[in-house]
């Protein structure tokens, strides 16, 4: 339900956003190089103004790029580097074209206005959305039943994330076609979850106040001091591996893939889910068991609450997100509707909190919801490390040395660090992968009894929003000018919130948090998978 109301929702916009017609027309012209090639639409007659230089671009029928400028200067996309350093005219993305839900690659480039733009083509954008997605999250609800009846503790979702990649692996040696054509049918739903990823993370966010009721003062000050001080100290050994890695290897920087934006939040969106939240909250406050329990009948003004405080916090000055984080904003906008329901319905703080993420999944919560996504967001990991397989291969030294000396040593300093201040042992344990994205965070620390899962989220997120707002000018001290060191060091030491933060300002560091970023979770998974490494991180914390 929360996913057909996202994705309802972005499209409303889209009735409006129309291709030129110029843009459309030219749609389907390609880079051309040296010798020229035949086309689709015809075919080129061998003359010497068909032929273009190394240095220069053209379009297919041998006119040069200066030619195509007027196209051009409407869409400051459509022009772009080749490989070979030569300028090069694309056709847009599909990724482009996916994330707006405009038209699906089938009508791209016909020249048909009527084909490229109006009613028809949302709808099979969205279908097309829904249909990949649901596939996602089918398997997703699959692996985790399967695995549950089979009695196998190793997450599901990660399994599945290495059944995906092995898949694509295997289809592009022998069928490079077919592996794209996965690669572009699932597009739409890996950027669904993108734009939405943060979302995810917040449900435990929002309960906090009923998870560390019962952490003592004390103990709430040094799960602080490990959290700044390990963060710290996982980016300086993760970012001085890498580039000690890199001085032995010396491997050339190459460019890598494009990385795929998803599209900013719009007004309509905003007023859509505000909507939402005020006829919902009416609907809560009138008759609190309108859909069946307190719980469901909540979940739509909470969910909306939840993705309002995430929009707006998304639209603020950026002075200011480097103090009020969106995420920040995204669990305040939640825990504020819930203390306005619980005094003007008289149920409390507490019982709404508790009807936001009950983890019963016959009768859900918003934060249920939201969090029935996270293995999904493991699931999607297969595709974007597919898409940046060449980085990986030619710098693998440097990323998987990288991410296995800091990932084990993120673990066990944290274990150690518990054990020496003294911090009770139940949360030592559940704050061992701090520097682990939530959704792998959670599936470590299920391998362990006893542990507060919502205090686990906590702290991940609050590295994360340390490593956001600190992790430029921290590597700046260390000396870490290296794009590969500060890709590999900020996505090992403050994941997802981090990488964020970093990429907005450093494009060319991004490809290599986007793939530290999930193998840090992944190797994390792995080696506290094996018995004999848990119950060497239990003894250490005690």
């Amino acid at each position: 339900m929360a996913a057909a109301a996202m994705i309802g929702i972005t499209t409303l916009r889209c009735h409006h956003r129309r291709l030129p017609a110029r843009s459309r027309a030219t749609s389907t012209v390609r880079s051309c190089t040296l010798p020229p090639r035949r086309h689709r639409r015809g075919s080129l007659a061998p003359h010497s103004s068909s032929s273009c230089s190394a240095s220069s671009a053209c379009s297919p029928h041998g006119r040069p790029a200066a030619a195509l400028s007027r196209i051009s200067a409407k869409n400051k996309g459509f022009m772009g580097p080749a490989g070979n350093g030569a300028a090069t005219l694309h056709r847009p993305s599909s990724s482009d074209l996916h994330r707006r839900l405009i038209v699906p690659n089938s009508t791209a480039g016909t020249g048909d206005a009527s084909g490229s733009s109006g009613l028809l083509p949302t709808i099979l954008g969205v279908a097309h959305l829904i249909v990949s997605l649901g596939i996602v999250l089918a398997a997703d609800k699959f692996l985790k039943q399967a695995f549950v009846a089979a009695s196998i503790k190793f997450p599901s979702a990660l399994f599945g994330m290495f059944c995906v990649f092995s898949g694509l692996v295997i289809l592009d040696t022998f069928v490079p076609a077919l592996a794209k054509g996965f690669m572009d049918f699932f597009e739409p739903a890996t950027m669904f979850i993108q734009r939405w990823l943060p979302l995810f993370y917040v449900p435990s966010l929002v309960v906090l106040p009923l998870a560390v009721r019962d952490v003592p003062a004390a103990s709430g000050l040094k799960i602080f001091a490990i959290t700044f001080g390990g963060w710290f100290a996982s980016l300086a050994v993760a970012g001085y591996t890498a580039l000690a890695v890199r001085k032995l290897v010396k491997t050339q920087l190459i460019p890598a893939e494009p990385m795929g934006k998803p599209s900013p939040f719009s007004t309509v969106e905003i007023w859509a889910w505000a909507a939402i939240f005020f006829a919902s909250f009416c609907v809560a406050y009138f008759n609190p068991t309108a859909l069946g329990t307190t719980a469901k009948t909540c979940l739509p003004f909470l969910l909306a609450a939840t993705v309002l405080g995430y929009m707006v916090g998304s639209g603020l000055p950026a002075g200011v997100r480097k103090v009020l984080h969106p995420i920040i904003s995204c669990a305040l906008s939640a825990d504020l509707a819930a203390v306005a329901y619980g005094y003007l319905s008289g149920s409390g703080l507490d019982a709404v909190l508790g009807d936001y993420l009950t983890k019963a999944p016959s009768n859900p919560g918003a934060g249920d919801v939201l969090m029935g996504f996270l293995g999904s967001v493991i699931i999607s990991f297969a595709f974007s490390m597919f898409k940046q397989r060449k980085l990986v291969k030619r710098h693998a030294a440097e990323i998987f040395t990288s991410i296995a000396i800091a990932s084990t040593f993120s673990l066990y300093s944290t274990a150690i660090i518990g054990r020496l201040i003294g911090l009770e042992p139940s949360l030592t344990i559940s704050i061992l992968p701090r520097c682990i994205t939530v959704a792998l965070a959670l599936s470590i620390v299920s391998f362990f009894e006893g542990v507060n899962s919502s205090l686990t989220a906590a702290v991940v997120v609050l590295t994360g929003l340390i490593g956001a707002n600190f992790v430029q000018a921290a590597m700046d001290k260390l000396g870490l000018s290296d794009p590969i060191a500060r890709g590999i060091g900020t996505a090992s030491s403050a994941h997802g919130l981090g990488t964020a933060a970093l990429s907005a300002k450093e494009p060319e560091a991004l490809p290599f948090c986007a793939i530290a970023y999930g193998l840090t979770g992944i190797f994390g998974s792995l080696i506290c998978s094996v018995p004999a490494v848990r119950q060497s991180l239990i003894f250490i914390a005690g």
